[in-house]
């Protein structure tokens, strides 16, 4: 009999696409799909979903009682943006939330458990080219104070109760699947859905704006890869740096327009998303995932677009 994998945030933009890819890895009937809402996608109807908010502990606990999970991929969280209107929630919902999983995790015998860090963690004094592995972190947002405290939490708990914990420090993310859920690097969403919609798009980031990205097939990939590596190849618990692509919402636009000419783009300069991006890498130094577990990107710029423009259009 397979194992249970539960998948905390599966209505997400990562949870709906890891899903999907779970379910056709594993037996459906083994990858609960677990939300506060219910979810919106067909695909979902393909095997089990819980009801479930992890920021209450009692139902959050009667999940793992019920399935006995020896996997859990813990994604809930609020994104970086959307943080910064509601602070206190933001914290409480990314902290506790966590806290809560990292406990129910030890006290159910869960083998493996994944948990997304992010670029978010570094800040203003962070370096700002191929920023490494260890470095200064004075994370700005809400977002990414939590997940640079998150990520203290996991490493604590793989040191104290040898929890297997997993982190990895993504990048801004995109796909097609799913709407962003929030974040400073949603531009990078929109601006395809405007493109092929309206053929205007007004970009929250100024045209220059340079910002680590990765497409989802390579952040679920390696969501996956890093989860099916030894234990023994693990040389950090706090969260791994992986980078895709660098690039600027000019660059983008240039690309879209390749294949939509008369795409049109404009830039605001007064979005408080502007300070975030601003605050954050320009290119990530991943060279430790790639010695441990041989990480590597598959998608540029060019295959992005190409990708996300065939798929949005069907």
């Amino acid at each position: 009999m397979q194992e249970n994998i539960l998948v905390f945030g599966a209505n997400g933009q990562i949870g709906t696409e890891l899903v999907e890819q779970l379910r056709s890895v594993y037996l459906p009937q083994n990858v609960i799909a677990c939300d506060i809402k219910l979810p919106d996608f067909e695909h979902r109807k393909d095997g089990p979903f819980e009801e479930c908010d992890v920021l209450q502990k009692r139902s959050l606990s009667s999940v793992f009682k019920k399935y006995k999970p020896k996997q859990v991929y813990h994604l809930a969280a609020i994104l970086s943006a959307t943080g910064e209107l509601q602070p206190e929630h933001a914290w409480r919902l990314n902290m506790d939330g966590l806290l809560h999983v990292l406990e129910l995790s030890v006290g159910f015998n869960v083998k493996k458990l994944f948990w997304p860090s992010s670029i978010a963690v570094f800040g203003p004094h962070s370096p700002k080219h191929h920023t490494p592995q260890s470095c200064v972190m004075d994370p700005t947002t809400i977002y990414g104070i939590s997940k640079l405290a998150g990520e203290r939490w996991c490493e604590y708990y793989n040191i104290k109760h040898r929890l297997d914990v997993r982190c990895i420090r993504y990048p801004g993310l995109m796909g097609w699947k799913a709407e962003p859920g929030g974040g400073t690097t949603d531009f990078a969403v929109h601006i395809f859905h405007s493109a092929l919609e309206s053929g205007l798009y007004e970009c929250f980031l100024q045209a220059d704006t340079e910002i680590p990205m990765m497409y989802m097939p390579d952040a679920i990939r390696a969501a996956l890869e890093l989860m099916n590596s030894p234990a023994e190849n693990l040389s950090t618990r706090s969260g791994y740096n992986i980078s895709g692509i660098s690039f600027t919402p000019a660059m983008l636009a240039k690309e879209i327009k390749k294949h939509v000419p008369q795409f049109e783009v404009s830039y605001t300069s007064s979005d408080p998303r502007q300070a975030i991006a601003d605050s954050w890498p320009k290119s990530i130094d991943d060279s430790l995932a790639r010695k441990d577990w041989n990480w590597e990107p598959h998608y540029d710029l060019i295959s992005i677009t190409e990708d996300m423009l065939l798929n949005l259009k069907k």
